[in-house]
């Protein structure tokens, strides 16, 4: 059976969707344009061509016209998307949940099964890494006491959320209280890079966005250490609004759960070490909802 909307609500939720339905059929959106943004990434920061094939599979399965809005940051998706201006937005898990916080009709359908590369594991998970130059000298967690380090955006899941939760169960403190000085550098490719630079000592970056940085040469796996990683999470979520047709969301789903059936299609997985979309769910995130509770109650305590 084909994944859609209809199905997944079906399976989820029995007599109030016929209450919800009535009202979705008066209310809902079916624009003849389609708004779609992604949160900064390495290949948001390259040509936009990479993402035609995309583009161009939501068009032929919608019948309608996309635009590519670019964001500044992850909070840029998050309000485009809750002010109704995008339909179709790519987040991380943690800024995924804080926009689903705010509305709850946002509705994750799919992401990226990824390839198997230098730091990232096959399939639809990944893990954040805290990294220092080979040859700095800071190879253990015993290293890093009064070292400088490099976090990407405060909405990022690796890049501050699992270092502020997972890792000061490690190191016993706060990160301010244990490093020198904490430092947002505004990408996971810009924290890679830092490293290298020698502008932070050490950085947490994602393991898929550490192979992205390989494979454009700006570094090499042997010049990274690997202090320490995180347990698997999910890849960043697809959204679409919960302002939509159930149609239109289904012909969404549709359109990017067969892109690796085009060769156009085949060809951008390939540029983004990918080997297909899968179909997701909200509660595939509820990891990121725990760790976003255990962050909150740190800020409580």
């Amino acid at each position: 059976m084909k994944y859609t909307r209809t199905t997944i609500k079906a399976a989820i939720c029995g007599a109030g969707l016929a209450v919800a339905g009535t009202v979705q059929a008066e209310e809902c959106k079916n624009p003849d344009v389609l708004r779609f943004s992604m949160i900064p990434t390495e290949e948001t920061t390259q040509e936009l061509s990479l993402y035609e094939p995309m583009v161009n599979q939501i068009k032929e399965v919608t019948g309608k016209n996309v635009e590519f809005y670019l964001p500044t940051s992850y909070a840029s998706v998050v309000e485009a998307m809750l002010g109704g201006f995008v339909d179709i937005g790519m987040h991380g898990p943690y800024s995924y949940i804080i926009a689903q916080e705010k509305d709850p009709s946002l509705e994750v359908f799919a992401t990226y099964a990824k390839h198997p590369g230098h730091f990232q594991e096959e399939g639809p998970g990944y893990k954040a890494v805290l990294v220092s130059r080979s040859d700095s000298g800071i190879s253990t967690i015993e290293d890093l006491a009064g070292t400088v380090v490099g976090l990407t955006d405060p909405a990022s899941t690796s890049g501050n959320l699992l270092p502020r939760v997972s890792f000061t169960e490690v190191i016993g403190a706060q990160l301010e209280d244990h490093f020198s000085r904490v430092v947002y550098t505004g990408g996971h490719d810009l924290s890679a890079v830092a490293v290298i630079e020698g502008q932070v000592d050490v950085a947490f970056v994602a393991t898929h966005r550490l192979d992205n940085v390989i494979d454009r040469g700006l570094a090499a796996m042997e010049d990274y250490n690997l202090i320490w990683s995180s347990p698997v999470i999910p890849q960043d979520p697809f959204v679409v609004s919960g302002k939509l047709c159930d149609e239109v969301v289904d012909r969404i789903t549709q359109a990017f759960l067969t892109l690796n059936e085009t060769e156009a299609g085949q060809e951008y997985l390939r540029n983004v070490n990918a080997s297909k979309f899968v179909a997701m769910t909200d509660a595939d995130y509820d990891i990121i909802r725990a760790l976003k509770a255990a962050k909150d109650a740190q800020k409580n305590q």
